[in-house]
């Protein structure tokens, strides 16, 4: 299954990120918490490089607790400063406020010695399409400031935020990149919505999903669908038996594919199959062996070679935060 959508607005997103770089003094990048790799858009690193940059993993309400909890130590222990944060109820906003004054600390320091008075700190948010930026800045805002959606491609232009008297937020629509080289970045950005369910066969992606919780998290698959023996079965198999035990049926008693795929991908989003992850540390950990012993990095992985500089950096003495 090779998944690609690149719309044209997503190359005039790349430019005005680009363009309005200059005036930000922090870029918070939001991830998917259940696919922390496939979620992260590998051109931010070209696009925002010397500006300092909080990732932050939205949707942790939905991912599996424990996973997150490895991925948050491992990238930890590789120097990046990040949070899983949940935009419904709040969970990390407000520790990611304090990450956002943290950042520009030092620079507001020096231009206080220099006589400058410190404006608002300038902050930029960015990430895939659905990610949850929307509900994100209402959250952090404190009031419904950006226009919410279940769907990718709601946020068509930048808006200017005020987050409190000390933090503005820049919103940009969210972006992707022209081509997914790893064919499970396509899979998994379409299991959770980034991608636009009607440029694809949802009976397809929704058979997929079937597939890779058959392996990861069987108990949750069969307990939310009342399926037994899926070891020998495989995701068409299994999406055909959930539509026959939800009624999904067509005239000669024939299921309705595309009425269960449409079920399963709305459940699994929600979180009605229970908190999952799709992407695990300890994958990261042996894909970067296995690439150490080639002599080469695979693109789009959260490694050294991957993210050259850490989530949060000192930006350029010349940037945004001058005497304006």
């Amino acid at each position: 299954m090779n998944i690609q959508w690149f719309p044209g607005h997503m190359a005039k997103t790349r430019r005005l990120l680009a363009e309005n770089l200059k005036m930000i003094d922090v870029v918070i990048e939001l991830l998917d918490a259940r696919i922390p790799r496939s979620s992260k858009n590998p051109e931010i690193d070209e696009i925002i490089k010397g500006k300092p940059r909080i990732m932050a993993f939205n949707k942790s309400d939905l991912a599996d607790e424990k996973v997150s909890r490895d991925w948050l130590k491992h990238l930890k222990s590789m120097g990046y400063t990040c949070i899983f944060i949940d935009s419904i109820k709040g969970t990390g906003i407000n520790e990611l406020k304090a990450m956002v004054n943290d950042a520009v600390k030092d620079k507001m320091d020096r231009q206080k010695q220099k006589g400058y008075v410190f404006r608002s700190v300038r902050t930029m948010v960015v990430g895939v399409p659905n990610v949850g930026k929307s509900s994100f800045i209402n959250k952090i805002a404190g009031k419904a400031s950006a226009v919410t959606g279940d769907r990718p491609g709601v946020t068509r232009g930048k808006q200017w935020i005020r987050i409190n008297e000390k933090i503005e937020l820049l919103d940009t629509p969210g972006i992707l990149w022209p081509k997914f080289d790893d064919m499970e970045v396509g899979s998994n950005l379409a299991f959770t919505g980034a991608i636009k369910d009607d440029i694809y066969d949802i009976a397809e992606v929704a058979a997929a999903l079937m597939e890779k919780l058959k392996e990861t998290y069987p108990d949750k698959l069969a307990a939310r669908y009342k399926l037994e023996q899926l070891d020998d079965r495989s995701g068409l198999d299994l999406l055909t038996l959930a539509g026959r035990k939800r009624g999904c049926l067509i005239s000669g008693g024939e299921i309705d594919l595309y009425r269960i795929a449409a079920i399963v991908l709305d459940e699994f989003r929600g979180g009605k199959i229970g908190r999952i992850s799709l992407e695990k540390a300890d994958d990261v950990r042996s894909e970067k062996e296995v690439c150490k012993d080639e002599g080469n990095t695979k693109e789009g992985s959260l490694d050294e070679g991957n993210i050259k500089e850490e989530c949060i950096e000192e930006g350029d003495e010349n940037g945004s935060q001058d005497e304006d």
